[in-house]
């Protein structure tokens, strides 16, 4: 099953925030010339949501639900 918007929204969220709010920005007007820049370039670059990743990456991030054998 594909996640939901919601995992959807909190990723971009998350990128947003790494990306583009990572500094003090001085004003409101700033914040909002600001993320219509970043936003424009992420449409414009048609960024999507990776959903999956192999068994041995899953092993790696997952470590605690992986035993090993």
């Amino acid at each position: 099953k594909h996640g939901s918007w919601l995992d959807i929204a909190e990723i971009e969220l998350n990128v947003m925030t790494r990306q583009c709010l990572s500094r003090r920005i001085s004003s409101i007007d700033v914040l909002r010339s600001e993320l219509a820049a970043w936003e424009g370039e992420r449409n414009n670059g048609k960024s999507k949501v990776n959903w999956q990743f192999t068994t041995k990456d899953a092993r790696i991030k997952l470590i605690s639900l992986y035993p090993e054998f």
